[in-house]
């Protein structure tokens, strides 16, 4: 059977630099990063270029991607939240696209690399961290002390704040990383009992054909969570920035 990890190799495809010793790789987790970026710039350009009033297939599909995202912001961060849609909107798109090519054959999952899911992750931490400050000041210091707390275990309580608070991005990152490392190596031992059992003639094939209706039934379920996956990582995003904004509500 095929080992179930090698799919999540990083392989270096050519050198791009050199700097302070250390060589800088392009590699296969940076093409497919790549090839989504330029997918979804391309249909986004693409599909709204002509702006029909009756929209055709394309642009539909675009605009109920904006609207979606639209939605889900202005639900969790108010109006003022719509000041961080283009990276709200990024990210959503970004994740959908990365993932659901991870679930194409022979591809490779980003997302399943945890140092990936971590730079994400970060970025949101940082903008959050950085736009509350910037907007409240010291009042920003709100979201650890929460309101109607009793004097006697406020300093436990906000103990337990900040250190929510500052676990953020290992929660963020980890969930979309553990999800989507997980299905694949599930999908692939599945995937791998097909092979093997069907090297054993009629009766294998026979044998194989469980497995068979599993892999599948897994695959249409790992659509599934590309998608929710991609959704939680930005309704999270949200709930943060409305921290950011709103801090202590």
């Amino acid at each position: 059977m095929a080992d179930p990890i090698h799919q999540f190799e990083i392989i270096k495809l050519f050198p791009i630099a050199k700097i302070g010793g250390q060589q800088i790789d392009f590699t296969n987790s940076a093409l497919y990063m790549v090839i989504a970026v330029a997918g979804i710039s391309a249909f986004l350009l693409g599909s709204t270029r002509g702006r029909a009033m009756v929209p055709g297939r394309m642009q539909s599909m675009a605009e109920i991607s904006y609207e979606f995202v639209a939605g889900t912001l202005r639900s969790s961060a108010g109006s003022e939240g719509m000041k961080f849609f283009p990276l709200v909107f990024s990210l959503f798109m970004f994740i959908t696209t990365v993932n659901m090519i991870g679930i194409i054959p022979y591809t490779f999952t980003v997302t399943s690399h945890i140092i990936v899911t971590v730079a994400l992750a970060l970025l949101v931490f940082v903008t959050v961290v950085a736009y509350g400050i910037y907007k409240n000041g010291f009042k920003f210091l709100k979201l650890f002390v929460p309101s109607g707390i009793p004097i006697y275990i406020l300093p436990l309580v906000t103990l337990i704040e900040v250190m929510s608070f500052l676990s953020r991005p290992i929660s963020h990152s980890v969930r979309l990383f553990a999800n989507m490392l997980a299905g694949h190596i599930t999908l692939k031992v599945f995937g791998g009992f097909v092979t093997m059992l069907s090297g054993f003639g009629l009766v294998g094939w026979l044998g194989a054909t469980l497995p068979l209706a599993l892999t599948v039934a897994l695959t249409s379920l790992e659509l599934l969570v590309a998608f929710l996956q991609a959704y939680v990582f930005t309704i999270l995003t949200c709930i943060y920035i409305n921290d950011a904004i709103h801090p202590g509500h």
